[in-house]
């Protein structure tokens, strides 16, 4: 594949993603504009959930999708108050939830109600909308503990495993990615996968959907199965459709 065969499907697979804690209603404008490359659409935008209306007036027409995050980013132990968050989500017009599970309840072998929250919140989020559930792999870091997750969230109806929050120091790699692509390959769900955090080049696009072909199949990545989520990784990718240096983006 070239660098821009590569670049333009990345493009297509990208959650882009503000999730500053400083982020501005004009941020959200630069960004939803930002979506809608010369290349073609990013799948989604994923943002605060005070932010999703906004989003959702400003993309309508574009085919992106508006995805925002609850529980997020501790990953705390409060279920109705997730529930709700993703009810309110839902109502303002969210695609796509990603949900931070309680890895800290998993690590400390409480599962049960790590699984009851994924539980309650796959509830909340009526088809034709995703869940995405975020693992927190970099905590979790044992590579048993990661399969287990993966599987759990599978299990319970999780449209997506993701890697990370991309707020903690180990956020996506591609070990917990070839743990977290093993494991949904063996369930048999119909189910995708989205790194996130770390995700700044093109050669770490490449690292990833070489993973995703070589366990998936090589015609499995798509945007129904397959995100990025970054925020500086689209200047990379843009730079490369363009036959310019892929530079180093920063940030999530």
């Amino acid at each position: 594949m070239t660098d821009k065969t590569l670049a333009k499907k990345a493009i297509s697979l990208l959650d882009l993603t503000n999730l500053n804690d400083d982020c501005t209603s004009a941020d959200i404008e630069a960004l939803c504009k930002k979506a809608q490359t010369p290349y073609g659409n990013t799948a989604a935008v994923c943002i605060w959930p005070r932010f999703v209306k906004e989003a959702k007036a400003l993309l309508e027409g574009t085919g992106i999708k508006v995805a925002t995050v609850v529980n997020f980013p501790q990953g705390g132990e409060d279920v109705a108050a997730v529930v709700e968050e993703t009810k309110a989500a839902i109502a303002d017009g969210a695609d796509e939830i990603d949900l931070v599970i309680p890895y800290q309840c998993w690590i400390v072998g409480r599962r049960g109600y790590a699984e009851t929250m994924v539980v309650r919140v796959r509830e909340a989020v009526p088809a034709p909308a995703k869940l995405k559930t975020i693992l927190e792999t970099g905590e979790l870091k044992d590579a048993d503990m990661i399969r287990e997750a993966s599987l759990m969230a599978l299990e319970v109806g999780a449209d997506f495993i993701k890697t990370s929050t991309g707020k903690v120091k180990v956020n996506a790699t591609p070990e917990a990615a070839e743990i977290m692509l093993t494991a949904l390959k063996s369930s048999g769900k119909q189910a995708g996968f989205k790194p996130a955090g770390g995700v700044r080049s093109l050669d770490d696009a490449a690292i990833y959907l070489g993973l995703a072909d070589k366990i998936m199949g090589a015609d499995w990545a798509c945007s129904e199965t397959f995100r990025f989520g970054a925020s500086g990784v689209l200047d990379a990718l843009l730079a490369a459709m363009e036959g310019q240096s892929a530079t180093v983006g920063e940030g999530y």
